[in-house]
């Protein structure tokens, strides 16, 4: 039966995730950071993912992200610097598309951007 009193509950629809349409490396926020920053990418396929820090030699400081698959959109990563000395670092990433299976389709992304540490 109609009851007036009842009134009807409305759900909000969900935002839908835009899936992006390329790979992307986005620039450190903030930057300058101390200690700690994000790192945001994107990926319009599932991947592998492997995201590293460098100092100005080239030499690797720390790894955030180790061949973890991924799906596709955008991911967000946060780097803590407390260990490391005030200056300019390097990241890198490296995508590796995968199929439905989760195997590597050979179709490699890499990106390298700056941050700037500042203590």
């Amino acid at each position: 039966r109609y009851d007036p009193s009842v009134v009807p509950q409305s759900r909000p629809i969900t935002e839908l995730q835009e899936v992006p349409d390329q790979f992307a490396l986005g620039q450190n926020y903030p930057n300058p950071f101390n200690p700690t920053t994000t790192v945001e990418f994107d990926l319009p396929v599932d991947a592998f993912v492997t995201l590293k820090v460098y100092n100005m030699l080239g030499q690797e400081v720390a790894t955030l992200i180790n061949h973890e698959a991924f799906y596709s959109g955008t991911e967000e990563v946060e780097f803590d610097a407390n260990h490391l000395a005030s200056g300019v670092y390097l990241y890198r990433i490296v995508a590796e598309s995968m199929n439905d299976d989760e195997q590597a389709t050979g179709e490699v992304f890499t990106q390298v951007k700056k941050m700037m540490l500042v203590k």
